[in-house]
């Protein structure tokens, strides 16, 4: 009996124990899960992406329907659009036809179109078309005209801001921006130069959105060394170039 009642008291005593190493094993793994949640999230926050981005791309370029036809995401929209920017690129470049031209060719084949019609219903027992009156409504302008202020503007105050001498690298990036441009400018027309920003717009942001996991490796290896190069041309020029008075002797 008294080996049965110590048998039982071992057994109770080994049950108590693995009972009691359970919440610390819990613990254990929630303090290894809880450790390893901040190092996936950092993980996440120490991924690069081009132009310091934190929202998908469709965001970035203002969502809705115009972000969709970027990305194509309705492909027979987004193609109608590429081919209607492409055929008027063909139709002005290189068949050579001009605006002012094919304005007054449509209007006269429209006119006489309307005009035969509107005489020649009685012999050919029709009805004679009917003319819509044309109104232009007032609002739309206004809409337009109001935010092409506001991006004029706004462009006029980053132009102030960088001729004020504040900040030498935005100076330096739009020197080097406005030179390719007017590099760029001599190889083609304007016509050719807004085709061609229709074309990529429409282009590289798809591109991009699908394969941005490899694009950002890249563009963040090409930041690191414009970053080095850059510091470079600090110690080396932009250092040693002479610097304005201070705020203190000029109010002195």
């Amino acid at each position: 009996m008294a080996e049965e009642v110590e048998s039982t008291v071992t057994g109770l005593g080994s049950v108590m124990e693995k009972v009691a190493e359970k919440p610390n094993g819990h613990n254990s793994s929630s303090s290894d899960s809880d450790s390893e949640k901040p190092v996936t999230s950092s993980m996440k926050d120490k991924v690069f992406r081009l132009f310091g981005r934190e929202r998908p791309v469709h965001s970035v370029l203002g969502g809705g329907k115009p972000a969709d036809v970027l990305l194509w995401r309705n492909k027979k929209i987004s193609a109608s659009v590429l081919g209607t920017a492409t055929a008027i690129w063909v139709f002005f470049e290189l068949l050579e036809y001009h605006l002012l031209t094919l304005v007054c060719h449509v209007l006269i084949l429209l006119l006489a179109v309307l005009f035969l019609w509107s005489n020649a219903h009685t012999f050919i027992n029709k009805t004679p078309p009917r003319i819509p009156e044309v109104h232009l409504p007032e609002e739309p302008f206004l809409q337009v005209a109001a935010a092409l202020r506001i991006e004029i503007n706004r462009g006029f105050a980053v132009l102030r801001n960088i001729a004020s001498g504040r900040d030498l690298k935005k100076f330096l990036i739009v020197i080097a921006g406005l030179w390719i441009l007017s590099i760029v400018g001599t190889w083609c027309n304007f016509l050719t130069l807004f085709y061609i920003s229709f074309v990529a717009l429409h282009t590289v942001p798809v591109l991009y959105d699908k394969y941005q996991d490899k694009i950002d490796p890249f563009a963040e290896k090409a930041t690191i060394e414009i970053k080095k190069q850059y510091a470079v041309f600090d110690v080396k020029v932009l250092s040693k170039m002479p610097r304005g008075p201070l705020k203190g002797k000029k109010s002195e």
